[in-house]
């Protein structure tokens, strides 16, 4: 948990987080009054009960929208935030309805001596022990593993806390939760941490925990309760619907869609194991008889089974990319500014997402908006981060997020003044999730085309460097219900385009003075061919690119739908009316001739643009199929990106919106 996420809050966020714990707190006390007029109205059991009920637990709201896939989207990061401040009023409150009821049943100086206490070991734990963890972590080499002897200080710590809670006075459940909070998050030691308690935490402890809560219930007594049961479990229902109502009219009013802002309240009322576990405690600790935790154990397992179905039925994020409009590079004239996103993995994708853009021409009168989405894996934090670095100030989080990538790009866009505008973003989230933030982002920019790097990258000898299949898994998201235009750029042994544009008086006739560079575009017909036509246009307005647009015929003249036919003309009409681009039209009868005439040009071009036609059969690629590995950057693609072909040269897969 980052306690840091409390003060970059937003105004409503605070006011969310408070009301959804103080209204529903406020309103089962005084239920529970009117049911019984003759009881105090603060006991330590009739409080501890009310803010259980009331609170907002952040591990079960994290674990509802880490089981829903939703953490990063825009509904789970304000459940996220607004949980994590409900979670500290609710021990604020509970801390301090404690010290009243002591007051008032102990006298004022046992709050006093209490208050004493708990500032020691407030000032131990988040002075001392906080800067010995981040001591460790300064010790720890950049990338590099902690120390084990490090991490069992830091457990024995956790540990050894609620002891000394204990001889302090301090309450037992606050000594360890604010131990947690001192940990530094993300790596190196709150990955490790993560690393090695998960396994046996949520894989051994807490099955078993939830198994014997369950063993532990006597359903007889559901018939044979006592009245202060009866009182509790009425306070429960009505604290409950109260914060329902708060959790779904703060959001609304505020313009949030009537749907998204019920499923927002579903989330905030989300009970689980916290719950469980106070309940076990006091009745271990006979603060609340069998009857009781019958009671509320059941309302815990009621609310934990509905909430999720009713929040994945009222709440689909990936909705708002259908209402997304059509954009792509054929959409954008030759003179419009053309919006980019380029996701960077490792530190090897900058060069080549670089060499790329340089190779795209962008010049004054043509120029590229470019947006760099750095994306890394959620390790040893709870909360999913999305940065905008224009907008930080210098801080801690841009040193330990995308610092070398943010100057890279900045460094491309100065010596491209004028014609490239960059904005740099990080998102720390699960794997799984990343394609949200990607798909997040394009609407937001208003992206015309998304550049991905291919999964596996090559030494020079062809052998792989390295394979990652989270990256190929997350392509193939993207690739399924694609936000815009999307293109998978597979790195070759050389570089794109190495240039740098310093001279701007010469926007009209840019890189003159450099190397002839040679693109091949495979056309073949459809939509995905189209899209990468349009970029290799656009590329081909460079003087130093030599386009060469290579047209595979069926040798029957087989097409399979007229109205792509009618386009693919049209296209190539333009393309053979153009004198600055070569056309080649080679007529195939099978996928072996296709395959062997591709094998023959491997080594004239430096770079293959094709369109990616997945699962796609056709006279050119049949018999081709069989024996594809990567089917999901078609066949011509993976075929060019075959280490057979030399690997000399890169190849960028196109899919259309």
């Amino acid at each position: 948990m980052d306690v840091g996420m409390t003060f970059r809050s937003g105004k409503k966020v605070i006011c969310i987080g408070v009301l959804t714990v103080v209204v529903p707190l406020m309103a089962c006390l005084i239920t529970a009054k009117s049911l019984n007029q003759e009881s105090q109205f603060f006991t330590n059991k009739r409080v501890f009960l009310a803010v259980t009920y009331s609170a907002t637990s952040f591990p079960v709201i994290h674990c509802l929208l880490s089981e829903l896939k939703l953490l990063n989207s825009e509904l789970g990061r304000l459940g996220l935030s607004a949980a994590l401040i409900g979670e500290i009023v609710a021990l604020f409150l509970l801390t301090i309805c404690q010290w009243v009821v002591d007051g008032l049943e102990n006298g004022w100086k046992v709050v006093v001596s209490n208050f004493g206490f708990f500032t020691v070991y407030f000032v131990i734990v988040v002075f001392w022990f906080r800067p010995v963890m981040k001591w460790m972590v300064r010790k720890t080499p950049e990338g590099g593993q902690i120390k084990n002897s490090y991490l069992y200080i830091v457990i024995g710590a956790f540990l050894a806390s609620h002891k000394l809670a204990e001889l302090l006075k301090v309450y037992i459940v606050f000594a360890p939760f604010l131990v947690g909070l001192a940990v530094p998050d993300g790596p190196p030691l709150g990955s490790a941490l993560v690393e090695k308690l998960e396994p046996i935490v949520e894989g051994l402890f807490m099955p078993l925990f939830v198994t014997t809560c369950g063993m532990r219930i006597d359903f007889s007594y559901l018939k044979n309760y006592g009245s202060f049961a009866k009182d509790q479990v009425i306070s429960a229902v009505v604290t409950n619907f109260v914060k329902f109502g708060v959790s779904f009219l703060l959001p609304f009013l505020w313009s949030i869609p009537i749907r998204d802002s019920l499923a927002f309240a579903f989330i905030m009322l989300n009970k689980g194991i916290v719950e469980m576990a106070a309940y076990s405690f006091m009745n271990d600790t006979l603060v609340i008889s069998q009857d009781m935790f019958a009671f509320v154990t059941i309302i815990v397992i009621l609310i934990a089974s509905i909430a999720p179905i009713l929040v994945k039925t009222l709440y689909d994020p990936s909705s708002k990319h259908v209402r997304y409009l059509k954009k792509s590079i054929m959409d954008c004239k030759l003179n419009d500014e053309l919006r980019i996103i380029g996701c960077i993995h490792v530190p090897a994708n900058v060069n080549s997402i670089i060499d790329i853009l340089n190779a795209s021409c962008p010049t004054r009168q043509s120029p590229i908006a470019l947006s760099v989405l750095h994306l890394i894996k959620l390790s040893g934090r709870a909360t999913p981060l999305f940065i905008a670095h224009e907008k930080q100030s210098k801080s801690p989080s841009n040193n330990s997020y995308s610092e070398n990538v943010v100057l890279s790009f900045n460094r491309f866009e100065r010596d491209n003044w004028g014609a490239v505008s960059v904005k740099s973003f990080t998102a720390v989230s699960p794997p799984n999730l990343m394609h949200e933030d990607i798909c997040n982002l394009v609407m937001d920019q208003f992206t015309s085309f998304l550049i991905l790097p291919f999964h596996r990258r090559r030494h020079v000898d062809g052998s792989i460097e390295s394979e990652d299949q989270t990256v190929r898994r997350l392509n193939f998201n993207i690739l399924q219900k694609p936000p815009c235009s999307v293109g998978i750029l597979v790195e070759g042994q050389r570089h794109v385009k190495c240039i740098n544009s310093r001279d701007h008086m010469h926007d009209q006739y840019p890189l003159a003075n450099s190397s002839t560079y040679t693109i091949a575009m495979i056309f073949m017909g459809g939509k995905d061919d189209w899209e990468a036509l349009a970029l290799a246009k656009r590329m081909s307005r460079d003087k130093s690119v030599k386009l060469t647009v290579i047209q595979f015929k069926a040798v029957d003249g087989f097409q399979d739908d007229d109205g792509d036919r009618m386009m693919d003309k049209q296209l190539l009409r333009n393309v053979k009316e153009n004198r600055s681009i070569t056309y080649i039209e080679k007529e195939v009868k099978d996928g072996p001739e296709t395959l062997t005439y591709l094998r023959s040009i491997a080594d004239d071009y430096k770079l293959f643009i094709v369109g990616r036609r997945y699962k796609r059969e056709d006279p050119q690629t049949v018999g081709l199929h069989e024996w594809s590995e990567f089917q999901d950057i078609g066949i011509v693609g993976e075929l060019l990106s075959s280490p057979d072909f030399g690997g000399k040269h890169s190849v960028l897969i196109v899919r259309h919106q």
